[in-house]
């Protein structure tokens, strides 16, 4: 019987099947559903082609066509479905450079990267499983279908995979396998930043971090990582209380703080991140800091904000485990200042610098607003706008 997590995605196979075609469900959601894991999204590849696929449903996004892959939109979801093939050489360590479309389902399943993931299930719930995945789940194996070499060569980004898996799952990397990525794991240098950055943020985020730093370190693919292949003593240092990070920001930060010479500049460059991950990782870093020398008091509170504050738990626990720090004070903090944001103070910059109309502004206004802000924060001042003029006249900026 199909599983309920399913349902909604049923219709799909089934009109598929109305139209003389074959479909499955495929690849981690049918492991996650063996493991009983919280599922992401739910796949599917069929026997239909993208053409025939565009004519059965009215709502699709070829996202990658020229792979025979398209989004189906159905019931305010999107499923991503997949047309059977086999795929020709990988001259780019990427992309096959040509595919095949197919009728078979089993040599779909064949060019997989590794057998956990290389599973289907009917509508029913019955499941096609010709590389013994289900017992590779059992035993907690990692192992690539077929030849690993082979598969590591057609992309190497299979090898951050299969680290990233060990670190979510808790599984061991079979043997062969292991030995695989040791041979291949030079390729990696060739991959996009971007895509190793994605796999990366996966790998330390995951339950059983400290499994997949341990194959990190055994395979030496840390030698080929942004940064850390210049400064490799970094993973060593990474700390026995380390928990996992849920974003590249709280790792950066963590890297920063493990060695300082190494700006968080440096590692958002390098790993081609958005500015949203630098100002997040440069936050975390002043936080941390001011909690080393403050603990944690109602201006750490405020100023990591409510988007913030689960990851410097996460990264201070990881530091500085015996100072215990826990969420519940943060958000019992937070949830008692006496203002959330800067926007929520009686008085504006510009009420502020009319109070010295002989003095231009300057860098003296916004730290006089940072004063009054911390001591509105800290309870010191109360928010009212009389009040606050009144501490400013007794506390002037300074004569230029």
């Amino acid at each position: 019987m199909l599983p309920a997590s399913f349902q909604t995605a049923r219709p799909i196979i089934e009109k598929l099947e109305q139209n003389r075609h074959k479909a499955f469900f495929v690849g981690g959601c049918v492991r996650d559903l063996l493991l009983n894991r919280p599922m992401g999204d739910i796949d599917i590849a069929t026997s239909a082609t993208p053409a025939a696929i565009q004519r059965i449903f009215e709502k699709v996004i070829p996202v990658g066509i020229q792979h025979g892959t398209v989004i189906v939109r159905w019931g305010n979801e999107s499923y991503e479905v997949t047309t059977f093939r086999t795929d020709g050489e990988y001259s780019d360590n990427r992309h096959p450079d040509d595919v095949q479309f197919i009728d078979n389902v089993e040599q779909d399943l064949e060019r997989r990267d590794f057998t956990i993931n290389a599973l289907a299930m009917d509508k029913q719930g019955d499941i096609i499983d010709l590389f013994q995945g289900r017992e590779d789940l059992k035993a907690k194996t990692i192992r690539t279908v077929g030849d690993g070499e082979q598969r590591f060569r057609e992309d190497s980004l299979r090898i951050a995979r299969a680290l990233r898996f060990s670190s979510q799952l808790g599984f061991t990397i079979h043997p062969d396998t292991l030995s695989a990525m040791k041979k291949v794991k030079d390729d990696m240098e060739l991959l996009a930043v971007e895509r190793l950055a994605n796999e990366m943020e996966k790998l330390f985020a995951g339950t059983y971090l400290h499994t997949g730093i341990s194959y990190l370190k055994e395979t030496g693919v840390c030698m080929h990582l942004p940064v850390i292949k210049n400064h490799p003593w970094v993973i060593d240092r990474l700390p026995a209380s380390l928990q996992p990070l849920h974003t590249l920001g709280e790792v950066f930060a963590l890297f920063h703080l493990l060695e300082q010479k190494i700006d968080a500049d440096v590692w958002v460059k390098a790993w081609k991140c958005s500015n949203k991950i630098k100002n997040q990782a440069k936050l975390l870093i002043g936080a941390y800091h001011y909690f080393l020398t403050y603990g944690a008091d109602r201006w750490l509170a405020y100023r990591l904000d409510s988007d913030n504050q689960e990851g410097f738990v996460r990264l201070a626990n990881s530091l500085s485990p015996d100072r215990g720090l826990s969420m519940d004070h943060l958000t019992s903090m937070t949830g008692n200042l006496p203002i959330q944001s800067t926007r929520e103070m009686d008085i504006n910059g510009r009420e502020i610098a009319e109070m010295f109309p002989a003095k231009k502004q300057g860098p003296w206004l916004k730290q006089l607003i940072e004063s009054v802000e911390k001591m509105i924060v800290m309870g010191q001042l109360k928010n009212s706008k009389s009040e606050i003029k009144e501490w400013i006249k007794w506390n002037p900026p300074e004569q230029d």
